[in-house]
């Protein structure tokens, strides 16, 4: 006969839906261990779907009773990886609860709600034919807030808890927040949704904290790899994660997406000046000044010139679908590999505003926190192949978008200005294009208004 107050005391929680048709997720980190106390919202241990690295924090309080699965153990989606006690020392007798997953009968109440899954931080839950009453005072939030605040206040079985609301922000800004001592309660959030971003966070700093300075480069280095035993004559790597979401991605678009790649060679001796003059702007401070944000910036003007160009092949329907919006992939290399987040609604964005983004975008790659979130969505990208002194290349196209922009090393040549041969600073811009949707001559103006702004940046302000 089952202990029904056994069962109620000690719960379990179980490795969410991801949402996005991703079945497993693989333990990277425990942050806690047997004995621990933990309490609703913290996080309890770091995961990795075929996306990204993401936090998972637990939605109810009590003591850690039991770690179910080690770390670098691959967990399917809905096995229970954590035990908790939620009512320590309330009954000696029950302290012994069963360690094996299916020795613990959950309680009949503690059923999901069909329709209703826990998810990953960043995903969204799938659709439902069922209505959820909305929660108080969240009326007027929009869709996107939606999956941060179920997931708040899922418990560990599914069923919906009713907390307090809690401010919504990603876990690296909550760390942030923590490293400073700031209370997110009290900080006005600017992001989509009511989201607390970092600089939220900075802003609510007395005195306000600077910002971090980061290295010259989009893509964070990867670590070196691990030394080959001597004797060694080949070595194995699993390809799982990040990795085998990369090689699938890659194929797939290559062999969908008819690709066709240009070329061109500019002038961008104005643009280094620029960018020399904008570290020195004060509107500027605490942000990152380098040539990729004029870069960044060139092309969402040329983009807003050529709106062709910013829209997505649906196969299924047999249409071109035209964004009136554009999502800005940055390509990142990391130390799980390489990802695109984008910047949403980009081209809203001021310059301060784009610089201020791509910052948060490099810290958050650079300590692998990006969410799957931040990859959905793109609709042009942008890669920096001259961060490792390349001259260009020809990029694949990122699924689900219609170009990609690969910027090559800046270097001082010999270039013919003004009718003489003299020292410029020069690049290779290289445009590959999805050809289903953009023909020769509208991705050949594409590239051309590109190499024209950085050629001459005054044409940021004439052409904006």
């Amino acid at each position: 006969m089952t202990d029904t107050s056994n069962a109620a005391r000690f719960r379990e929680f179980k490795m969410p839906d991801v949402g996005e048709g991703l079945t497993e997720a693989e333990i990277l980190k425990w942050y806690v261990q047997p004995g621990d106390t933990v309490t609703d919202g913290q996080v309890v241990c770091e995961v990795e779907t075929a996306k990204a690295a993401v936090e998972l924090p637990i939605p109810f309080d009590g003591v850690v009773h039991e770690l179910r699965f080690p770390e670098g153990t691959t967990v399917d989606v809905g096995q229970v990886i954590i035990a908790v006690d939620v009512a320590p020392g309330s009954d000696p007798g029950a302290a012994s609860a069963p360690s094996e997953p299916e020795a613990a009968a959950p309680a009949p109440e503690a059923e999901a709600p069909k329709g209703r899954q826990p998810v990953l931080v960043g995903y969204g839950v799938a659709e439902s034919s069922t209505k959820r009453r909305a929660r108080k005072g969240a009326e007027t939030a929009p869709p996107a807030a939606a999956p941060a605040a179920v997931q708040a206040e899922l418990n560990g079985q599914g069923t919906a808890a009713v907390p307090e609301a809690r401010p919504l922000a990603k876990p690296p800004v909550r760390k942030l927040a923590k490293d400073l001592g700031i209370d997110l309660a009290t900080v006005t959030p600017t992001g989509v949704g009511g989201v607390i971003t970092r600089e939220d966070v900075h802003a609510a700093a007395t005195p306000a904290e600077p910002v971090a300075p980061s290295a010259p480069s989009v893509e964070p280095a990867v670590p070196a790899a691990e030394p080959v035993p001597a004797g060694a004559r080949e070595t194995r790597i699993p390809v799982k994660g990040v990795r085998k979401a990369i090689a699938q991605a890659m194929v797939g678009s290559a062999f969908t997406a008819p690709h066709v790649t240009e070329f061109v060679t500019v002038d961008v001796t104005r643009t280094m000046k620029l960018v020399a003059e904008l570290k020195e702007d004060k509107d500027m401070a605490g942000v990152r000044v380098n040539p990729l944000l004029v870069i960044a910036k060139a092309l969402l003007v040329a983009i807003k010139r050529n709106p062709g160009v910013n829209a997505v092949w649906d196969e299924a329907n047999q249409e071109i679908v035209q964004k009136h919006y554009v999502n800005l992939g940055i390509a990142a290399a990391t130390p799980r590999g390489l990802i695109v987040p984008n910047i949403k609604d980009a081209h809203d964005q001021t310059l301060p505003q784009l610089a201020a983004s791509l910052g948060e975008l490099v810290a958050t790659a650079r300590d692998g926190k990006t969410s799957p979130a931040a990859m959905a969505g793109g609709t042009v990208t942008i890669t920096n192949v001259g961060v490792f002194g390349v001259d260009t290349g020809t990029p694949i196209i990122n699924p689900g978008e219609s170009a990609i922009l690969a910027v090559g090393a800046i270097k001082l040549q010999p270039w013919v200005h003004k009718g003489k041969v003299k020292p410029r600073q020069v690049t290779t811009l290289a445009l590959s294009f999805d050809h289903r949707l953009i023909d020769g001559e509208l991705g050949s103006k594409f590239l051309a208004d590109i190499a024209a702004i950085l050629e001459q940046p005054k044409r940021l302000i004439t052409w904006a």
